[in-house]
């Protein structure tokens, strides 16, 4: 990892659905824009690794800070949110606390769906995004992929993904529930973003006998998506007709506000409607006209199908797999701070960077540190001891690591 003796403690930062509603999660939500300048202004201040989630159930930061205050000021500066709001609402995590709860998130333990397989996809992003901007290392690295190893894991190993486990697939299937005799009922999808892209697979895969039209602000992505399941388009100017004549309107398109109020709804039949966004993209106001009913993303994510207490049952299986995955990154996050002094060590012995093969008291040394690094990984017990005897002994400078 990078040389920063100020910046020592791993911290994770953010506010969910366990303490705000989907208003006040709106107010701290990124967008792209948004998570790119964030993380700028992170490497401006000094940190050295940043990373950020952001999903309709959450807004976090992870990386290192000198305390929990740099990565809440980023946050707050860089959405519509307020401090005092995340003082009351938001959560805070050190170290390997932190570890764990990032565990939990990436396995779907902690998402507002018990078990949500899409949470590590943006986990992915998220880092892509940090590693492009050169804001990731060898421990964020090293963790990211020990958490998709266990995702993985608990997805193959285990039924906790069984069932409604994502915003997508939860939607379909409520329609489903409401909707007795939903064949040949007219949908229309407005967005496309990551959740109408899935709801829109869903809604072919689950209700294929119904008319679904689909509308976003770029037609050339509505009709990427079309393309691949054989579905009707409209432009954005046709919003307000298709509306009038939908039974169901779904709403994903990831805006920073309202994008359906009542001047655009003028209804003659029933119209249920789902806002699937965060920020909410529909007013609540729609409630008001009697021919809607509105349900928004919360109210949708807390509806429990058949298969929820069987995957509680899951639980401690999964969380047995997270511990052995999260003990072999802590054992590597043990000896990796005593890399810097095997380094020196071979430093001082001139044996990094060999370009030939090593002499015979190369090769003695070559041994030596061999023998050093297994005594400091099978006794940790003496390792912090054995460490320092050998930097006072061999006169080695090495730089503190975070």
């Amino acid at each position: 990892m990078k040389n920063n003796p100020t910046h020592k403690d791993f911290y994770a930062v953010g506010i969910s659905y366990k303490n705000a509603d989907a208003e006040t999660r709106g107010k701290f939500s990124l967008s792209q824009q948004q998570s790119e300048a964030l993380i700028a202004k992170a490497k401006e201040r000094g940190l050295d690794e940043v990373m950020i989630n952001t999903t309709c159930n959450r807004t976090e930061l992870y990386g290192f800070a000198d305390s929990h205050k740099a990565l809440k000021e980023l946050l707050v500066e860089h959405s519509q949110g307020d401090q005092g709001i995340f003082d009351s609402l938001g959560y805070e995590f050190q170290k390997e606390e932190a570890i764990n709860h990032l565990f939990k998130v990436g396995t779907g333990l902690d998402s507002q769906i018990l078990g949500d397989f899409e949470v590590i996809s943006q986990l992915k992003k998220s880092f892509y995004l940090s590693k492009k901007q050169g804001m990731v290392n060898g421990h964020s690295e090293r963790l990211v992929n020990a958490v998709i190893q266990a995702s993985k894991r608990v997805k193959t190993e285990t039924k906790l993904s069984t069932g409604a486990t994502s915003v997508a697939f939860a939607a379909v299937r409520f329609i489903l529930a409401q909707q007795k005799q939903l064949s040949h009922a007219k949908i229309v999808l407005f967005g496309t973003g990551k959740i109408g892209r899935n709801t829109c697979q869903n809604l072919v895969k689950h209700a294929p006998d119904n008319e679904i039209v689909l509308i976003n602000r770029t037609t050339e992505k509505a009709n990427q998506i079309a393309g691949k399941f054989d579905l009707t388009v409209k432009p954005l100017g046709d919003l307000a007709a298709e509306i009038r004549q939908a039974d169901i309107l779904i709403v994903a398109t990831g805006a920073s506000g309202y994008t359906i109020s009542n001047e655009l709804v003028h209804l003659k039949k029933p119209l249920l409607v789902l806002d699937l966004s965060i920020p909410r993209n529909v007013d609540p106001s729609l409630t008001e006209n009697p021919l809607v009913r509105l349900v928004p993303l919360d109210e949708l994510s807390k509806i429990t199908d058949a298969t929820l207490n069987e995957r509680k049952k899951y639980i401690p299986q999964a969380e047995a797999i997270i511990e052995e995955v999260k003990d072999e990154y802590m054992e590597w996050l043990r000896l990796r701070k005593y890399a810097p002094l095997i380094h020196a060590l071979k430093e001082k012995w001139q044996l990094n960077d060999l370009s030939e093969t090593p002499n015979p008291q190369q090769q003695k040394f070559l041994k030596v540190t061999g023998q050093i690094a297994s005594f400091l990984r099978e006794n940790p017990e003496k390792a912090d001891h054995t460490a320092e005897v050998l930097r006072d002994l061999f006169d080695l400078e090495i730089p503190s690591h975070v």
